[in-house]
């Protein structure tokens, strides 16, 4: 008998890493190339006839959700996975009903679940902590003594810029910034040379580039300052200070630690690329408790990362915190239950998303993305840049960003000139528009 709620396209589409995946996944929901389609508890699978010989084997396991293809595709959710749950999201009048698991698909869920004990079995080993605690406490000495001299060295470096004038920074060229960011990586502070190479780059935005320019020097000598003096920091300050420095904590190390346990909407999910690693960003927020949590997931260069949430639907979990003055990032911990949402999640004004704004920074002054969900907002286009209109107020909060774009459009269409809930991410220029609720079902905006 089936239990898991099925779920709408959208929210199959918005599991896929790339447009290419999106657009293929779609030609593929239909029956023509499948046999052997069934569905069992949160359990979804079928064959799909491809390229090759034989019929790629495609199985889900909807409560991860997990993801097994025998097709040679990198992408993960690769284009079988998603045309199978784009077909399975008909409802049960589609052409996959309820079924008898196959031996292939039985065999594949044993070995998730004992892959999953074992894992668990290990967490008391991994809380442990190293096996050498000496040496790695020599290791961590060792690296503050380098991070140390890398936070003296960038001083000296924004206080000779600052006594020459920000006016000829644009004429510097970036080299200057490219070789700041070197030796912070040589210092062991991924942190500090992330933010010079964003401070490098700023003269070339244009406008009134020198007085922010200004505001990312003040806060990278902040951030340089409070590594240096991280003794005298309240604890969760200097915690910040750590992380935004590049230190990390491992996840086995967090979830050792205390748990939250909630019912938690997944509000958006997108990915980020360099030359290195595909990062995914995933927000929660659990509204009885009126907290929100942002999970990261890694993936080598041109993959993506294993961890992928349905938008939409509700998770019953436990959530573990990373230390922080403003605890956002969270690892995720056991999953007791996944099903759908059966309403629209309930927005704040914009004013209080605002006033919440404020005391954040007060938390956290380098925070670059806080979450917000606002309703109902009307997107309304300026003469200069979009912003959401809070429907019952004056108020509104400005868009990211200067001219329009294909998403801001896609907005404008989803609201159709009425209110609103939008999910996203308020920064120092405005809001990123992620996802957009009318009717109940979520409509991702930053595609």
């Amino acid at each position: 008998m089936e239990t898991e709620a099925r779920w709408t396209a959208d929210q199959v589409l918005a599991l896929a890493p790339d447009a290419a995946s999106r657009k293929a996944g779609a030609r593929l929901a239909t029956p023509a190339p499948w046999t052997g389609t069934g569905v069992a508890g949160r359990t979804v699978w079928g064959s799909c006839k491809g390229s090759g010989s034989r019929p790629y084997q495609t199985a889900v396991d909807l409560a991860g959700p997990a993801f097994r293809c025998t097709c040679p595709s990198r992408k993960f959710p690769c284009k079988h996975a998603l045309g199978l749950l784009l077909l399975w999201a008909e409802g049960e009048s589609g052409p996959i009903t309820a079924d008898t698991e196959p031996d292939w698909v039985e065999q594949w869920t044993a070995a998730r679940r004992k892959k999953a004990e074992e894992a668990a079995a290990k967490e008391p080993k991994a809380a442990a902590g190293p096996a050498d605690p000496d040496a790695a406490r020599k290791r961590a000495e060792r690296r503050a003594v380098r991070v140390e001299g890398g936070a003296a060295e960038l001083e000296q470096r924004l206080t000779d810029l600052l006594r020459g004038g920000l006016a000829g920074a644009d004429r510097a060229g970036y080299q200057q910034w490219d070789e700041v960011a070197a030796r912070m990586v040589d210092a062991q502070a991924p942190g500090l040379a992330s933010r010079v190479r964003e401070l490098g780059a700023l003269p070339a935005t244009g406008g009134d580039w020198p007085s922010r320019m200004l505001e990312e020097t003040a806060l990278l000598h902040l951030l340089a300052r409070g590594f240096l003096g991280r003794e005298r920091l309240p604890g969760p300050l200097a915690e910040t200070v750590r992380t935004r420095i590049g230190f990390t904590v491992d996840t086995a190390e967090v979830l050792a630690g205390p748990t939250v346990r909630g019912q938690w909407l997944v509000l958006a999910q997108y990915d980020t690329a360099d030359d290195r690693l595909t990062t995914r960003r995933i927000w929660l927020h659990d509204e009885g408790a009126g907290r929100f949590a942002l999970l990261l997931s890694f993936g080598a260069a041109g993959r993506a990362p294993e961890l992928a949430l349905a938008v939409g639907t509700v998770m019953d979990a436990e959530l573990a915190y990373h230390p922080a003055a403003l605890p956002l990032r969270a690892a995720l911990g056991p999953r007791h239950d996944i099903g759908r949402p059966v309403r629209i999640p309930a927005g704040t004004a914009t004013g209080q998303a605002l006033a919440a704004y404020g005391s954040a920074l007060a938390d956290d002054p380098w925070l670059d993305a806080f979450p917000v969900l606002l309703g109902p907002v009307v997107p309304l286009p300026g003469p200069d840049r979009w912003q959401l209109a809070d429907a019952h107020s004056d108020d509104a909060i400005p868009v990211a960003g200067m001219g329009p774009s294909a998403a801001l459009w896609r907005l404008a269409a989803v609201s159709g000139g009425h209110p609103l809930t939008v999910f996203g991410e308020l920064g120092p220029t405005g809001i990123r528009p992620l996802t957009a609720w009318t009717d109940g079902s979520p409509e991702p905006i930053a595609l």
